[in-house]
C-alpha cells in the first residue's frame, strides 16, 4: 500500500472524513433545528473546515491525475518519490488553508429573539460589504473558488484522462506483448477507470452547489422564493454526499483497497491478543504449503508467520 497513489488516496480519504465529521454532522443539526448552539468559535471552524476539505480533495485528485498521467504517458520519466509526494500533500493543505481563510476571518453568529420569548442563533459569513446574496466581495470569492476548485481542475483532469484512455485503450503496440505487460496494462486500465468514475461523480455532485451561488447573485429575487431553501438543501447534501461516495467507489473498484479495508476492520474489532504473532494477508498463491481462505470468522485472512 505504500505507493505514491495510495498516499494520495489516504489523503483524499482524510479530507472526506474531516468533512463528514467536522462539517456535515454539525450542519445537519443546524439545518434540522435552524439553530446554531455550538458557539461563535466553532462557527468559524465549521466554515473554515468546509472550504479546506473541499479544496484539499480537489487538489489531491489533481495530484493523482498528474501522477497517473506521468506513469502512463511518460513511463521512462523519473517517477515521483514518496518524500516528494509527502511534500506535495503538505503543500495541498497549506494552499487549501490559505484559500479557506475568509471562513475564519468573516464568520460570525447572531442571536435572533422573537416576540414569544423564543430565540435562535444563526451562523453566517459577514463580508465587509454585507452578506449573501448582496455581497460583491463574496461573489468574487465564489467565482475564484469555482475556478480554482472546480472549473480548472475538472478541465485539466478531463483532458488528462482522455489522453490516458486513448493511450491505454486506443494504441496498438508493435510486436507481441508478454503476459506481464498485458497484466500491467489491465491493472492501469482498472486504476484509470476508477479515477474517471471518481472525477465524474465529483463534477456531478458539486456543479449544482457552485451554480446556486452564482445564479442567486444575479437573480436575487430568487432568494426570497418559497422553494429556494429546499433547493439549497438539495444541492448542499448532493455536494456533501461526494465525501461519502468516494470510499464506496474505492471499495467497489479497487481490490487492494477491499483487502486492506477488511484487514483494518478485522484488526480493530475481531483479533484477539493471542493472535498477535499472526500476519493478516490475502493471497491466492500458495507459499510454504499454506494458503489464506475465507472462513466464517473475521480471521479468515490469517496466515501464520512461522509457516512462510
Amino acid at each position: 500500500m505504500r505507493t505514491v497513489t495510495n498516499y494520495y488516496l489516504v489523503n483524499l480519504s482524510v479530507a472526506d472524513l474531516l468533512m463528514a465529521l467536522l462539517n456535515c454532522s454539525f450542519n445537519f443539526f443546524y439545518m434540522i433545528f435552524s439553530n446554531w448552539p455550538f458557539g461563535s468559535l466553532y462557527c468559524s471552524v465549521n466554515n473554515f473546515v468546509a472550504n479546506v476539505t473541499v479544496t484539499a480533495s480537489v487538489f489531491t485528485l489533481v495530484a493523482i491525475t498528474v501522477d497517473r498521467y506521468t506513469a502512463i504517458m511518460r513511463p521512462l520519466h523519473h517517477r515521483m518519490s514518496r518524500v516528494r509526494s509527502w511534500v506535495i500533500i503538505a503543500l495541498i493543505w497549506v494552499l487549501s488553508c490559505s484559500l479557506a481563510c475568509p471562513g475564519v476571518l468573516f464568520s460570525n453568529t447572531m442571536t435572533i429573539r422573537y416576540a414569544n420569548g423564543q430565540s435562535k442563533t444563526v451562523c453566517f459569513v459577514q463580508w465587509p460589504d454585507g452578506r449573501f446574496p448582496s455581497s460583491e466581495t463574496e461573489y468574487v470569492y465564489n467565482i475564484i473558488f469555482l475556478g480554482v476548485t472546480y472549473l480548472i481542475p475538472v478541465l485539466l483532469m478531463g483532458v488528462c484522462y482522455f489522453l490516458m484512455g486513448r493511450e491505454l485503450w486506443g494504441s496498438r503496440s508493435i510486436g507481441e506483448q508478454t503476459s506481464r505487460q498485458l497484466d500491467a496494462i489491465k491493472s492501469k486500465r482498472k486504476v484509470i477507470r476508477m479515477f474517471i468514475v471518481v472525477v465524474t461523480i465529483f463534477a456531478v455532485c458539486w456543479l449544482p452547489y457552485h451554480a446556486y451561488y452564482i445564479i442567486i447573485f444575479h437573480r436575487r429575487e430568487l432568494s426570497r422564493s418559497a422553494y429556494v431553501h429546499h433547493l439549497y438543501l438539495l444541492f448542499y447534501w448532493l455536494a456533501m454526499s461526494n465525501a461519502m461516495v468516494n470510499p464506496l467507489i474505492y471499495y467497489w473498484m479497487n481490490r487492494k483497497f477491499r483487502v486492506y479495508f477488511r484487514q483494518a476492520i478485522c484488526h480493530c474489532f475481531c483479533l484477539r491478543p493471542n493472535y498477535k504473532h499472526d500476519l493478516e494477508v490475502v493471497t491466492g498463491v500458495k507459499r510454504g504449503g499454506s494458503v489464506s481462505n475465507f472462513n466464517r470468522s473475521c480471521r479468515s485472512v490469517s496466515l501464520n508467520l512461522n509457516q512462510i
